[in-house]
């Protein structure tokens, strides 16, 4: 029996890298002696928050994008995305002077709306609860002639993703596990390849709200699980079923999944806020929140997570975050 070729290698991810550079920032990794003592390892953060479009989506939305032939840019870009991979396409279509058209669902948060925008993508609206978005964006772009990036089912897109892990471990070194949010997969698969490619004893630990937990369901069954379209504050990990390219990797690479409650993702943005002086978006603070509150079992010594994203305007980043929220 031939063991099959991975999707994506760590040299993929390597190529990406160089691809980024001087066009990506190489965001800080933060530390908190508060958060240290609260936790009970060392805990290093790689806060993607401090990205361009101030998530870790416009890494694989650029590498994926330049990789296109000017043909296809001329043509245009098209995606589906609840916010940061929207803006992330809209600006990297932007920097390779193409176009974006985004197919978004109507209740996407506003801020992440606009500044999609303002990165001059046209939106498309759908409703997340009744609609199919892969299909709407795969008929639009088969209509006007548009090439496909999809958030994470593309192992370019998984390769950029998998960058930032990348810059963490070249900086801090051997890390006992690795957290990341998990929505549709894309990032955890990035940082997986990364993270084992490097240290294969390292521990992957994924992170989803309670109420979205496809991805943990479908590693704990073997299979890819489909569940309702889920309701969380976590706007960016409300996925019905994992990705079939990003599930074939992380059912070899993620060694467990935790899960989070909407309660706990607020605290973890006001310690965050309060502690780190960073403000982090609700499915961002997912990694921090399973600490906090305890769900990640047997933490090694050092830890590395990835802060995944801060896009959360200031009305609903009080509202969640305010007392009585």
């Amino acid at each position: 029996m031939t063991t099959p070729t991975p999707l994506v290698t760590l040299d993929d991810i390597r190529d990406a890298a160089q691809r980024l550079k001087g066009v990506a920032h190489r965001t800080p990794v933060l530390r908190s002696r508060t958060l240290d003592a609260r936790v009970g390892a060392e805990i290093l953060l790689k806060c993607e928050n401090f990205q361009r479009v101030g998530a870790f989506k416009f890494r694989g939305a650029y590498n994926a994008a330049s990789r296109l032939t000017p043909e296809q840019l001329s043509r245009g870009i098209a995606t589906y995305s609840s916010g940061n991979h929207a803006q992330a396409v809209a600006l990297a279509a932007r920097e390779l002077g193409s176009t974006a058209v985004i197919v978004m669902p109507e209740d996407a948060p506003r801020s992440k709306r606009e500044a999609t925008v303002g990165y001059g993508a046209e939106i498309v609206t759908y409703d997340r609860y009744t609609g199919d978005r892969v299909a709407l964006a795969e008929a639009l772009a088969a209509e006007r002639g548009l090439t496909l990036i999809p958030p994470y089912e593309h192992p370019h897109v998984i390769a950029g993703q998998g960058t930032a892990a990348l810059e963490l471990l070249e900086e801090e070194g051997e890390l006992g596990a690795l957290m990341a949010p998990v929505g549709g997969g894309g990032l955890i698969a990035g940082s997986a390849t990364v993270a084992k490619g490097l240290h294969p004893g390292i521990r992957i630990v994924g992170v989803e709200p309670e109420t979205g937990d496809d991805t943990k369901r479908s590693l704990e069954g073997g299979r890819r699980v489909t569940i309702p379209v889920p309701r969380s504050i976590a706007d960016g990990q409300l996925l019905h079923t994992p990705g079939e390219l990003t599930f074939s990797v992380n059912r070899r690479l993620v060694d467990a999944i935790v899960l989070v409650t909407d309660d706990e993702i607020r605290d973890a943005m006001r310690f965050a806020f309060e502690h780190l002086k960073i403000v982090v978006e609700p499915s961002g603070a997912t990694p921090l929140a399973a600490l906090l509150s305890g769900r990640v079992e047997e933490l090694p010594e050092r830890v590395g997570v990835i802060v995944s994203g801060g896009n959360v305007d200031a009305e609903r980043f009080a509202r969640l975050c305010g007392a009585g929220a």
